[in-house]
């Protein structure tokens, strides 16, 4: 009895400790983020809002700003993502081969460096558009980077040494990462990339302890695969029927055959958390093929936005917003997660900047979707979103399938990397405004049969793109010639504020600031610095190479920092990175991004600021 008792209280100690050590993993991120001078994950905190209290850097002094140091990470093609701050120490990660270096802010001299071994017959070939990885992820005293090559990889914050690692894919499938983790409680959440290649996407969470699995979702499929609950899953289906329950099998009677098993909605963006609700909110990407007529039906559960339970990974909702989509608008950006007055009633929200080019503000506890408008009016390829049924309305003028039959479809808008692509948006509390980078392309585009071989593209589209050759405001034609540009969007309403054209797109991340500055990056390299309220550019200063990193900020021995990965690649970089010449190559991205070698070249820098004396 005396052994019994003994050994069971020695279990429940163990439990607790366990539980404990749980709990201190998920306390320790908030609190990190809580404390300006750190800057510790992909979005500063849980919440993705790329908001930070810091505000020594202002809309006063901005235009004193000057460059402080500069660091080469030895590595050319995209650098997207940015830098952690945590706790005095600056980790930079880069493109394949995703390197680690933790450097000393005081030095600017490496603390550590850790180079993974890959392989790039094997890895590269697969990888859709560009080398590129999104970022770090920190927590229990480990720096975690998820491999482009699939392996999951967590490393001591202090020595850089591995502490363990877990394979998350198989290249030789056509299988890749490029995502930033995130670390929930005791797990790790990371995707999948390969949409390209018949990918079936999912999102899994990891041991943050040793990398064991501890669950896996998948987009398509199954509703046990899928981690749908038919009565208790639920989807808005409009103001006519509001919320509902998705029902038994909702992504297998949507698919034809065992089409979802090569279904595409590859989940390779940015996870946000909600840690009342204790959700994980992401998107899911587009479904292959590109070509809508192999694939009948709305294609469920690609497309969409999934709220997930952290602990379980059951749904909680989903909303579909491109259902049986015909143009890659792959829905993987960011969810941000802000509480916000609408119509009279605060409501918990997720805001969502598709690359369909509608704004989604839905409520994040129920996934209602409360507003759905243009963020840039030259989208047509749907008339609106029907806010009775919940879905778009498509034009069948930019169909690209008609009677069962592909059609080459001309002047759809946007093109197929979006109105908004993988740069994440920043939001503002002091003006309730979210500040977004922007595309401003139309294409040409020519479905075509193809066949799914495993390991292989499967693509079935030829695309072209060029400049959007309107107003962002009225969608009405102007001639104008920008592929991008900033915007401010009030997710209230619906609305822009204000915009303004940039010659390329944005393809950066944005910073926002309690000093009411947002800053972004260009493709020309430019780092811009504006003001909150109005836009208006207050600083800017080229880099060695095109931005399509994401500007980060921190303080450190008094000090406010603003810094930057330059690094041209990514898929409006595609052309140079990897030394592509056709029009349509690049997936269609070469044609429309020609010109940008005559502004800039490839690099890999991390440019860092601070104000003049």
């Amino acid at each position: 009895m005396k052994k019994t008792l003994k050994n069971g209280l020695i279990a429940s100690a163990v439990a607790t400790a366990l539980l404990a050590s749980a709990a201190q993993a998920n306390q320790e991120v908030i609190k990190l983020s809580k404390n300006p001078a750190n800057w510790p994950t992909w979005g500063g905190n849980y919440w993705g809002t790329r908001y930070s209290e810091l505000d020594q850097i202002n809309n006063k002094n901005a235009s004193k700003l000057m460059p402080a140091w500069t660091f080469s990470t030895g590595v050319l093609k995209g650098h997207e993502g940015g830098p952690l701050f945590i706790n005095g120490v600056l980790y930079v990660h880069t493109p394949f081969p995703n390197k680690v270096i933790a450097l000393d802010p005081k030095t600017q001299t490496i603390i550590w460096q850790y180079v993974p071994n890959q392989d790039a017959d094997t890895t590269i070939p697969v990888m859709c558009c560009d080398v590129v990885n999104r970022g770090l992820a920190y927590g229990d005293g480990k720096i975690i980077v998820q491999q482009a090559d699939t392996t999951l990889t967590a490393l001591d914050a202090k020595t850089g040494k591995v502490v363990w690692q877990v394979k998350n894919g198989d290249p030789k499938l056509g299988m890749t990462n490029t995502n930033a983790p995130l670390v929930v409680k005791d797990k790790v959440l990371t995707g999948i990339s390969g949409g390209e290649f018949g990918v079936r996407g999912f999102i899994a969470a990891y041991s943050l302890k040793d990398g064991k699995l501890v669950w896996k979702k998948y987009s398509t499929g199954p509703d046990d695969e899928v981690g749908l609950d038919p009565n208790k899953t639920m989807t808005w289906m409009g103001k006519d029927k509001g919320l509902q329950p998705v029902g038994k099998n909702s992504s297998l009677k949507t698919w034809e055959g065992d089409q979802w098993k090569i279904g595409g909605g590859t989940t390779w963006g940015w996870y946000s958390y909600d840690p009342q609700l204790n959700l994980i909110y992401y998107g899911s990407g587009n479904p292959g093929t590109w070509n809508p007529v192999q694939r009948p039906g709305d294609n469920k559960w690609s497309m969409t936005i999934w709220a997930r339970d952290a602990d379980t990974g059951v749904a909680k909702w989903v909303y579909q917003m491109t259902p049986h989509d015909e143009w890659d608008y792959d829905g993987i950006n960011e969810m941000v997660l802000v509480d916000q007055k609408i119509n009279g009633k605060m409501r918990k929200t997720l805001v969502h900047f598709d690359r369909n080019g509608f704004a989604y503000t839905l409520d994040r506890e129920t996934g209602e979707v409360l507003v759905a408008e243009k963020y840039d009016k030259s989208v047509n390829w749907a008339k609106y979103v029907d806010m009775k049924t919940g879905r778009p309305v498509v034009d069948p003028k930019y169909s690209t399938e008609e009677n069962g039959e592909d059609v080459t479809t001309e002047e759809v808008c946007p093109a197929a990397l979006g109105s908004k692509n993988q740069g994440p948006v920043a939001y503002s509390p002091r003006t309730g405004l979210f500040y977004v980078p922007g595309n401003h392309l139309c294409m040409n585009y020519e479905p075509f049969e193809v066949e799914y071989t495993p390991g292989q593209p499967y693509v079935g589209a030829t695309v072209t793109m060029f400049p959007a050759g309107r107003d962002v405001f009225t969608g009405k034609k102007d001639g104008s010639h920008n592929l991008g540009q900033f915007t401010a969007w009030d997710a209230k309403t619906g609305k822009i504020v204000w915009s303004y054209k940039e010659p390329f797109s944005v393809w950066s991340g944005v910073l926002a600031t309690k000093g009411d500055i947002v800053v972004h990056g260009t493709l020309e390299g430019y780092l811009k610095v504006r003001d909150a309220k109005t836009g208006k550019e207050l600083y800017k200063f080229k880099t060695p190479s095109g931005i399509i990193g994401n500007p980060n900020t921190w303080m450190f021995e008094g000090k406010q920092y603003i810094g930057v990965l330059s690094g041209l690649g990514g898929w409006a970089g595609i052309g140079m990175a990897a030394g592509l010449e056709g029009e349509t190559e690049g997936l269609g991205a070469v044609g429309a991004y020609r010109s940008l070698e005559k502004v800039t070249q490839l690099g890999g820098v991390l440019s860092v600021f601070t104000l003049s004396k």
